[in-house]
Formats: C-alpha cells, structure tokens, sequence
C-alpha cells in the first residue's frame, strides 16, 4: 500500500520524498499545493518514478483530500503541509491559520473517514503521522532543561500558535475518535532544497552576491540545529515503530547562537568559494532590529526517541553544514529559480 505525503514540495517533505523513494519503500502519493515555499523542481529527479504520483492541491480541499484516499488507499499520512516561516507569520497570520489549523482540521476528518472504512487488521497498521516544530513549546532561558515530550505548550508568534492549535487538533483526534495518531516536534531544520529565506541558505544566498548579511539583536539566540536527512531517517523511525497517541521530540543535538552559525557559514565559504579581494565573508555580517517577540532559546531533549525507538542523529553540526554549504555552492541554478522578483522584494522589505 502507498503511503500519503502532504507537503512534500516543501524543503523537509521533498527530502523525504528522496529519501524514501531511494530505499525502495512502499509507492508514495504527494499532495502539495505549491505555495512560494513548495517547489515541483525539487522533486525533478524522481518525477517519472514508477512509485511517486503528484497532486497539485490543497490540504483544505476536502473532495480533494478524500478522492485521493479513495483512490490511492494509503496505510499511512505523513503531514508536513505547514507555511512554517516566523517572519511571515507577524507580517500576516491568516494564511498561517488557513493551512495549519483549517488544512489539518479538515485532512483529520477526511482521515478519520476513511479509516473507519478500512477493515480491522488494516486500522490497526494504519498510521497518521503529524510533522510539527519545537516553536510551539515557546522560549527557554539559557541555563533552563531541555523540552520534552511533557513541556507546556506556549508559543509566541502566530506561526507557533497555529502549529500549537494543529497539534491539538492531532491529539483530540486519538483520544475523541480513536485515530491511529503520531505526533514529532522538531529542532531547525538545515540542509539542500531549503527556501533562502531561513537562515542558513539566506546567509549562503547573501554571502556569495555581495550583500549584508543580516543578524538579528545580538544574534545570541540559541537554537538546536537538525540536518534534514537526519530528521526524515527520525520520520521513517516513528512511522514504524511508534506507539499511537504518542509525541517524539526530534533534535540534533547541536545547540548554537545565530551568530555561531553565520560565523561557521562563513568560514565554509572562506575555504570553499573564497571572495574575490581575499576578505573574510563575515565582513558582511551586520546586525538588525530584532523581530517582534523574538524567542531566545531553543533546546530538544531526543532521549525518549533514542530510548524507546533507538534513533539519534548522525551528522555532526559541522559534517551537515559542510554538506550544506556545498550542495548551494553546486546547485546555483536552483538558487537562481527560487530566489525570484518576488522573494528579493520580500527580503527588501522585511530586512530594511
């Protein structure tokens, strides 16, 4: 039986999408509905896969949502649609609450639909696997303990709350109706396909054209940095051996300040693309007004993951962003297709 992927033109789905298609796993059915973050190029060497199919759609869309289940009869969702960007969440929350409130209200009763077709052996192996953010456990002062699993919910931007109020959503859906639920809170997310708008590729992006590269406050913000590859090989680790109802934190073991990742950033480029005059990149670093309600820090505690499902992260922070760095460096042509009027205007406007 195939499996449903919501979301996977987006920088995290579509590495799973790779990923998984590269180990010779059941068929996969994509839905995506191509926002300015969803890329169908990303996915370009797997387009005629025997075992990928591509919908172009919406989550929200529920005649859609159910004639692809009736169609293509997955054992399992994985839902990683979200607009999943802070920023753009305080410019403007509507979309926001669109597509991770009402697209997973309406994805988990379509769902819920559909599995209560289903006949019994295939409703126990059936699995709906929700993608979420550590955002949504809210900031954590710099000597305090890691997030688990039991942490409060308390987010502090409109993109946390809303992936907060889906989480929700999840979670009444396993205790109200019975559905076969499983819930991952990630750490940052970095590596190839990532939309330069998040840091890692918007300082890359920057760098190599000559511009600022922008630092919020004292860029002293810590955050735990997860190489994407080792987030989908997490993924694939919950889907089968987790326990329904059941929520996983998922990190990479990497806690770094902001401006500890631009440095390394800029050493990589320093060594792998050096600037024309010799200099330093982080010549071009300069700080900026932070941002309205700016968390502090981050941290995931992954040792209920380790210990109940045996999984930890294989890439050290320097081994992914060495790969990170690189793939930007040889996928300059991607870069130039997704870094648009559009998006320039959008970084303009947002770091002026």
């Amino acid at each position: 039986m195939a499996i449903l992927v919501t979301g996977g033109a987006g920088f995290i789905g579509a590495n799973f999408i790779l990923e998984w298609l590269g180990n010779d796993l059941p068929a996969i059915v994509n839905i995506d509905k191509l926002t300015y973050a969803g890329n169908i190029d990303n996915l370009a060497t797997v387009a005629e896969h025997a075992d990928y199919t591509f919908v172009h759609g919406d989550i929200a869309d529920g005649e859609l949502v159910s004639q692809i289940l009736t169609q293509h009869q997955p054992s399992a969702i994985i839902n990683f649609a979200a607009e999943s960007h802070v920023d753009r969440s305080i410019h403007g929350a509507s979309e926001f609450i669109q597509t991770n409130v009402v697209g997973t209200l309406n994805l988990l009763e379509k769902t819920r639909e559909y599995w209560l077709g289903l006949d019994a052996n295939e409703q126990q192996r059936f699995r709906f696997l929700h993608v979420s953010t550590d955002e949504v456990y809210g900031s954590l002062h710099t000597d305090d303990p890691a997030f688990t699993e039991s942490h409060p919910y308390q987010p502090n931007s409109p993109y946390s709350a809303s992936k907060a109020a889906s989480d929700h959503l999840v979670r009444a859906y396993f205790h109200t109706h019975g559905l076969p639920v499983l819930t991952t809170n990630c750490s940052n997310n970095y590596g190839p396909y990532q939309f330069p708008e998040k840091l890692i590729p918007l300082v890359i992006h920057n760098a190599l054209q000559g511009q600022p590269l922008p630092i919020y406050g004292d860029g002293q913000q810590i955050r735990d940095w997860l190489f994407v590859t080792d987030h989908c090989s997490a993924i694939r680790c919950v889907l089968e051996a987790g326990e329904p109802g059941e929520v996983y934190n998922i990190g990479g073991l990497n806690e770094k300040t902001n401006l500890q990742v631009v440095n390394t950033v800029c050493d990589l480029l320093d060594e792998l693309e050096p600037r024309a005059d010799g200099k330093s990149y982080g010549r071009q670093i300069e700080f900026v007004k932070d941002r309205p309600g700016h968390d502090r820090r981050y941290a995931i505690d992954a040792s209920k993951i380790e210990t109940e499902l045996g999984w930890t992260p294989r890439e050290s922070f320097e081994s992914g962003m060495l790969k990170t760095v690189q793939w930007y460096l040889d996928n300059a042509k991607w870069v130039d297709r997704v870094t648009s009027g559009d998006y320039r205007s959008w970084v303009a406007r947002h770091y002026a």
